[in-house]
């Protein structure tokens, strides 16, 4: 275990000595036009509340903002407003589009980046650039609106909002002075040819609590003197926050301003006022007695050109407030903490090369910091009401999540993306918990046995995939997160928490009988699920009633529940260690296994499996309403999630395990089909290991093959999500008149469905390429360095699987990585961002990749599970 003084802190945070915990970065980046937040009678939530009402509405479950932090239960906010002098509104929130406003869905229109960021929140870097020009809000709407799904999107950096350099680069830093003493710098950067005047309004605000309780007592924020302002909480800690300089004081009350919105009475001093008398020169807005739930401080800075200006605010409890002069020490604390933090970090980048490959890996890791959120949603609340506003359209009670009343947020949560997908969902999730464990194991334990609680798991088993429709089927991917983040852990912390494995082995089990009872439709082991998270990679939507009749027996479901099978076998192994009971259900799911194997081979006695022998791959099957079965000959990533399903038995692992071998014996020798599909399972490897997988020597060869052809699956920048072959033969199946057609597509769908900007037919997606990567390690650790296969196919050139791995592994990291020429793919072609040094070194993390080029796509703060680069470096 390393002994920084960060890691000091968490040990005393996860011991529950001291809540460093307890303020982070956890405020949305954007609460309007989200399912929560959506009281319409047709669920339109784009529609209910857009952007335009953002700065006129009190939100009901969070709070959203700018470069903005809030304590865990985000009673209280801290974050940050701008205003160049020329805009028509406040910078309080991020802008972007609509899911129907953008020609690739929604879409943040915004530069910002995650710099630094220590697990505690002990330290926090962000950078955002704000043009000195008039924001061009009408100009990305229109634009992104004429193009077509064929165009690329219309960015701000298209705009020539930051032409001659005449921008601000504004840099917020959070530092911790104790648990509940947070120190707040802004620091400006006036990057044009010209002095520019900023106005700068640090934001300090309560969530609005009480609108929605009757008789509720509002908490208060008051002014104490020109540069302080106390905020008391009847239920919580009451925090005075200090102002350097002299900034104007302004306060009003975050309450919806009903009288612009609805011609209805309301608070004298409504959410907008601030933004009223900064931007509408109308001072008359604010509360003249100097309180309310809403203040900030107001500086106005005249910055010469190429120059710099900084502020300083201090929030700190009242227990905390005792050294006269707060901003005395303010920036030895900063020192302190950065230096703090670049000890934490030396140990964990200790194995990385090169100084670039730090700053990606750092940044990653920032951004898994910064996009925790806090998430509160009440469903059976957001179904009936609350006691004091009008009650739902009744048309909620059989709508969207009616049948989720149990599930009641209120937590803590990673979040995909705080703007694009300010929203958890379970897949993604258990994929940031593997880097998370990296560095906060506890974190990445408590984050998985969270969504495994009574109040997240339905009470069928059940996880709930995200607020748009908890009901939607994602991925397994729970169990082999958990394994993985116990392994970490152990690693890091020095011992096996098997008290959290064997919580979320019980749990587990249930969600894999939810699999079995729910997924499998004929009940012979073969599982459909649905469109399981690969949005677009088929030719139907597997989530809707099918146009032909019948269902898809699912090669990705079935793979990944055989993943599943092994995940929770191995589990049950190592609880067996300690609790011999555990080897019963390590046979089980082991039988399960060898079932599943069998079925993807051989279904209902006939010559007909996922595997055509003739293709040498996996394809989905449709079976029809008469019992006809057509296989869907689509190469994807569909047909590679087989590869997923391995585990390597260690001879000393079965040696402590009597009952769970002498059963696997037993069946294998006396069911000699079962014992055909598992790979060389009689065959001794090295160092006496067994192989459990989907593919025995033939299968894997095959697939390989395809995997490592540069005109299939393998890019200069990962595996692609569906072949490159479908460019030239693009596969088309005939529904009555229509033909439906699946064709690579490297970037863009060029077809609208899933929201609009999602797109598996082509690009590259980081969760994929992690799961190819970690299971060819798991094959060489088996086969060795014996085993050879061409790599890249069509070469002539053999190596060894483990090499194979490790050069996808390259490849998925040069995506980030600067190359000779000093540029780094995801940016494309953008000048600005590949050269100038104010951009270049600042990273984004997008959602997916093209195929053929690197070009980063999608949202392009998924800080969640492309921050799983981080593992490749």
């Amino acid at each position: 275990m390393q002994h920084t003084p960060e890691h000091e802190r968490l040990a005393d945070a996860d011991a529950g000595n001291a809540p460093w915990h307890l303020w982070g970065p956890y405020v949305s980046d954007r609460q309007w036009g989200t399912v929560r937040e959506d009281y319409s009678a047709d669920g339109n939530a784009w529609g209910y509340i857009p952007f335009e009402h953002a700065a006129l509405r009190a939100y009901r479950w969070g709070e959203d903002g700018l470069a903005a932090i809030c304590d865990q239960s985000q009673r209280l906010c801290l974050g940050l407003a701008l205003w160049n002098g020329v805009d028509p509104i406040l910078k309080e929130r991020l802008y972007g589009l609509a899911n129907e406003q953008g020609n690739h869905g929604e879409d943040v229109k915004e530069l910002y980046y995650h710099l630094d960021a220590t697990p505690t929140g002990s330290y926090l870097k962000f950078l955002y650039k704000y043009p000195q020009a008039k924001y061009p809000y009408r100009d990305l709407l229109e634009t992104n609106q004429k193009r077509s799904r064929l165009e690329p999107e219309y960015e701000l950096i298209d705009t020539g909002a930051f032409a001659d350099d005449r921008y601000w680069d504004v840099q917020v830093e959070y530092a911790k002075a104790s648990p509940r003493d947070v120190l707040m710098r802004i620091t400006v950067h006036n990057r044009g040819p010209e002095q520019a005047t900023l106005h700068v309004l640090p934001h300090l605000w309560f969530r609005n609590t009480w609108s929605w309780e009757l008789e509720a007592i509002p908490p208060v924020i008051k002014a104490e003197n020109d540069t302080t302002a106390a905020a008391v909480h009847h239920e919580w800690d009451d925090y005075r926050c200090h102002f350097d300089g002299s900034p104007a004081l302004l306060f009003c009350d975050n309450d919806t301003n009903a009288r612009t919105l609805f011609n209805s009475p309301c608070s004298a001093h409504p959410k907008d006022a601030i933004q009223s008398c900064v931007v509408r020169n109308n001072p008359a807005a604010v509360n003249p007695e100097r309180t309310g739930t809403k203040m900030a401080g107001h500086y106005t800075l005249e910055v010469p050109a190429k120059s710099s200006a900084t502020i300083r605010v201090r929030l700190r409890c009242f227990s905390e407030d005792k050294i006269a002069d707060a901003f005395a020490e303010f920036d030895a604390i900063f020192a302190t903490r950065q230096g703090e933090a670049d000890a934490f970090f030396a140990p964990v980048q200790a194995h990385i090369p090169s100084e670039d490959g730090k700053r990606v890996h750092r940044q990653a890791i920032a951004g898994l910091v910064w996009t925790k959120q806090y998430f509160e949603y009440d469903v059976w609340r957001w179904i009936h009401g609350d006691a004091s506003q009008p009650k739902p359209p009744d048309a909620r009670k059989q709508g969207r999540n009616h049948d989720w009343e149990h599930l009641k947020n209120a937590d803590v949560v990673s979040m995909p993306d705080k703007w694009e997908y300010p929203w958890y969902a379970a897949w993604d999730l258990a994929f940031h918990m593997v880097p998370f464990a990296e560095f906060d194991p506890e974190f990445a334990k408590s984050q998985l046995l969270l969504f495994l609680k009574d109040r997240y798991m339905h009470p069928n088993g059940q996880l709930p995939a995200y607020e748009w429709n908890f009901n939607d089927t994602n991925p397994p991917v729970h169990g082999i997160a958990c394994w993985r983040v116990y392994n970490a852990s152990a690693r890091i912390q020095g011992y096996q928490d098997r008290e959290f494995l064997e919580r979320c082995f019980h749990k587990l089990m249930l969600n894999f009988t939810w699999w079995v009872n729910r997924k499998d439709a004929n009940g012979r082991n073969v599982f459909q699920g649905g469109f399981l998270g690969l949005d677009n990679i088929g030719v139907f939507d597997r989530s809707r009633p099918l146009p032909t009749g019948g269902f898809i027996n699912q090669a990705d479901a079935t793979g990944w529940m055989a993943m599943y099978s092994l995940n929770l076998m191995r589990i049950a192994l190592e609880l067996s260690l300690e609790n011999c009971v555990y080897e019963d259900m390590a046979i089980k799911f082991f039988e399960h296994f060898l079932a599943i194997a069998d079925a993807m081979t051989k279904m209902a006695g006939k010559n007909i499996g996922l595997w055509d022998d003739e293709d040498k791959f996996y394809y989905d099957e449709l079976v029809l309403p008469d019992g006809d079965i057509v296989p869907l000959k689509v190469r994807s990533l569909v047909g590679l999630i087989p590869l997923f399903a391995v585990e390597v038995l260690e001879p000393e692992l079965l040696a402590k395990v009597p009952q769970f071998a002498n059963r696997m014996r037993y069946i294998l020798e006396h069911r000699p089909d079962w014992a055909s599909l598992v790979s060389r399972w009689f065959e001794p490897g090295r160092g006496e290991r067994r192989l459990l997988s989907l593919l025995r020597g033939h299968r894997m060869k095959c697939l390989l093959k395809r995997l490592l052809d540069p005109e299939e699956f393998l890019s200069d920048y990962g595996i692609r999500s569906l072949s490159k072959y479908h460019d030239k033969h693009p596969y088309q199946f005939r529904v009555g008149n229509d033909v439906l057609t699946v064709d690579y597509q490297p970037a863009e769908s060029t077809i609208p469905a899933f929201g609009g900007n999602s797109n598996w037919r082509g690009p590259i997606w980081l969760p994929m390429n992690f799961l190819i990567i970690q299971s060819l390690r798991r094959f060489h650790h088996y086969y060795g360095n014996d085993f050879r296969i061409e790599f890249p196919v069509g070469s002539g050139q053999t190596i060894t699987i483990l090499e194979a791995a490790d050069e996808i592994s390259r490849r998925v990291s040069r995506l980030f990585l600067r190359d000779a020429d000093g540029r780094r793919a995801y940016n494309g072609e953008c000048d600005t961002h590949q050269n100038d040094p104010n951009f270049r070194d600042h990273l984004q993390f997008y959602e997916y990749f093209d195929g053929d080029t690197g070009r980063g796509l999608g949202a392009a703060h998924q800080c969640g599970w492309t921050a799983l680069v981080a593992m490749l470096l």
